[in-house]
């Protein structure tokens, strides 16, 4: 049969499930070789380097800026508490200790706003140091933003659902449509 709405005892995996996958993507997203920033000809870079020069025989410089370094230490900051709060809601969500889900939700949360930051750091002063004409923001940059972005909604779901703990545990009466008074 058909029915609407949240199925709570799903969320129990498909949460950790999301959060593994943002793990996945950062993990990508910090240590692309290339791929943060392109432009059509032959100068890219990622969080680490910068390289010119043809894509068979670069010449490659670190990004020695005290901005890049800002960003790369957010960036592994907010990886760590990623792979913190997955283990946390794992464990939580297996042992249904639900009282800690709110931590993982904030966790989370806390950690999406240092890779927000960092994510707006990079861009801004990449194209004010180093501009030299048209880039683009490719796709280990998109990685990081999709791992922000999954972040941001499994902290707000986790934040949510220690308020439905019966649903969580399959312990909730079943509410009928229809009564009969």
């Amino acid at each position: 049969m058909f029915r609407c709405g949240i199925a709570y005892p799903r969320c129990r995996w498909i949460l950790p499930l999301l959060l593994l996958f943002a793990v996945v993507f950062d993990i990508i997203a910090i240590a692309a070789a290339s791929g943060w920033v392109d432009d059509s000809k032959t100068h890219y870079a990622n969080m680490w380097k910068q390289c010119r020069g043809p894509k068979d025989n670069p010449d490659c410089q670190p990004l020695d800026f005290a901005w890049a370094k800002a960003v790369a230490a957010l960036m592994i900051i907010g990886l760590l508490l990623l792979i913190i709060a997955f283990i946390v809601s794992v464990v939580s969500l297996c042992t249904l200790r639900l009282s800690l889900l709110r931590v993982v939700g904030f966790l989370l949360l806390f950690a999406v706003v240092l890779q927000i930051i960092a994510l707006i750091i990079y861009p801004v002063h990449f194209n004010k140091l180093i501009y030299e004409g048209q880039y683009d923001y490719s796709w280990a940059y998109g990685f990081g933003l999709g791992a922000t972005i999954i972040m941001l909604g499994c902290g707000i779901l986790f934040c949510c659902l220690p308020n439905y703990e019966d649903e969580l545990t399959g312990m909730a009466k079943t509410k009928y449509i229809y009564t009969t008074d």
